[in-house]
């Protein structure tokens, strides 16, 4: 029983060594734990960034959608096109240089001796100073002018087509053919005659020495400051009476007895029955009974009454 305070004393004194050496083991355990951990956390991240890292395109592609590719295709394919006619418009807006060739001495003398080839078709020959030439000149391609031409002479073109206005003093032509409307502003004379296949309106007045026409047809007033000749050939007369004039007036001479026994025929037939106008032109016919008959389109007849006479002359005027 002595004993055991020594006993409880020794394990006592025993304890407190064997403690902190406990403690140190378990404090380096837990630091390699924790060492450990975060070596294992940080590979894991280095793992992680390297997987988001590697599958970032295949993320946007698996968010794109197919719209927005066709979109994008569209895009390009125009402005391809559009690059294309840029280029297009630089070719066709480059201007075209034309070579010019200068004559020399030698060059010039060539052209006075015999026919002579300078330059080609390709080349332009400029001459700055006046050229004249005595002699023909063809030309076997088109003529184009810049400025005026004057011909001092006669001009003969097989065809001519004028787009704008032109102005000409005199103008001869064998044959001149104008299919549009044609303004005259100032006098036309005309050597031959005048054919006209439609109507014609004059504004002013017509002066002629003589007009032919089939039909004359006024639609106001005729006004006649001369002498109306009516003219065409002579009548016929039967009844042993003379006649002179034409078929518009006249005079009929020794008409005598009784009855219609003068008969006049137009030259020309009427185209409907006209009217007949006589008058006595001597006093014996004066003093007789007289009257016109048998108008028709071919004639009339002069008739007396009443024992009539002879001798006796008469007017007439024929108006349809």
């Amino acid at each position: 029983m002595e004993n055991k305070p020594e006993e409880t004393n020794n394990e006592a004194a025993n304890t407190p060594s064997q403690a902190p050496a406990d403690d140190v083991n378990a404090l380096e355990s837990t630091t390699d734990a924790l060492a450990e951990s975060d070596a294992e956390k940080k590979a894991k991240e280095a793992g992680g960034k390297k997987k988001k890292s590697g599958n970032i395109f295949q993320r946007i592609i698996s968010h794109l959608n197919i719209y927005v590719l066709l979109f994008i295709l569209i895009l390009v394919l125009a402005g391809g096109f559009v690059l294309i006619g840029m280029q297009k418009n630089k070719k066709a807006a480059k201007e075209t240089t034309v070579n010019t060739q200068s004559l020399s001495a030698d060059e010039l003398k060539k052209l006075s001796e015999s026919e002579q080839k300078i330059g080609d078709p390709k080349s332009v020959l400029s001459i700055e100073s006046n050229a004249i030439f005595s002699g023909k000149v063809l030309v076997r391609d088109s003529l184009d002018v810049a400025g005026t031409i004057k011909v001092g002479g006669a001009l003969s073109l097989p065809g001519i087509s004028v787009s704008g206005a032109s102005t000409f003093d005199q103008i001869t032509a064998n044959n001149l053919s104008i299919t549009g409307n044609t303004t005259i502003q100032g006098q036309l004379n005309i050597q031959k005659g005048i054919t006209s296949s439609g109507g014609a309106s004059f504004g002013g007045p017509i002066s002629a020495p003589a007009i032919t026409t089939g039909s004359l047809q006024l639609t106001g007033a005729l006004e006649i400051v001369n002498h109306l000749d009516g003219g065409g050939g002579t009548p016929n007369i039967t009844g042993g009476a003379g006649l002179s004039g034409s078929d518009v007036a006249g005079k009929i001479n020794n008409v005598g007895g009784t009855g219609c026994n003068v008969k006049v025929t137009f030259a020309k037939r009427y185209n409907s029955t006209p009217y007949v106008v006589i008058s006595p032109a001597n006093a014996e016919a004066a003093t007789s009974n007289y009257y016109v008959s048998q108008e028709s389109p071919t004639g009339f007849s002069v008739c007396l009454a009443g024992g009539g006479g002879s001798g006796l002359n008469f007017s007439y005027m024929v108006i349809e």
